[in-house]
């Protein structure tokens, strides 16, 4: 069974995926419909691996917004034809780092 640690490190993975393609800009977004499904993907990663995170866990660490990964992983997935590539683009450009910089330091305080 997957424990919180592992699930922090599937989270910082796949923050570290997205920002590879990311880093390519909005046109190549906009553009590459596979840079586009990449995102989307690995930001469902993220929603997954926050979703089956130890309540007690979430609970001990309000800073981080879990319900809105959470949220956006359930549109992902749920909604995929209702998809808005401005809010996950967005998302990606100004949430991922601060999400990033949070879940590097709650995963550093647990060793």
């Amino acid at each position: 069974m997957r424990d919180d640690r592992e699930r922090l490190r599937h989270i910082l993975d796949a923050i570290e995926r997205i920002e590879k393609y990311a880093a390519k800009g909005e046109k190549s977004f906009r553009e590459n419909e596979l840079i586009q499904n990449w995102i989307v993907h690995h930001l469902q990663v993220m929603g997954e691996a926050s979703r089956t995170l130890s309540e007690k866990f979430r609970n001990a660490h309000p800073e981080i917004p879990w319900q809105k990964i959470i949220g956006m992983r359930h549109v992902l997935v749920h909604d995929y034809f209702g998809i808005d590539l401005d809010i996950v683009w967005r998302v990606v450009t100004t949430d991922l780092s601060d999400f990033k910089h949070k879940i590097e330091r709650v995963l550093q305080s647990l060793f």
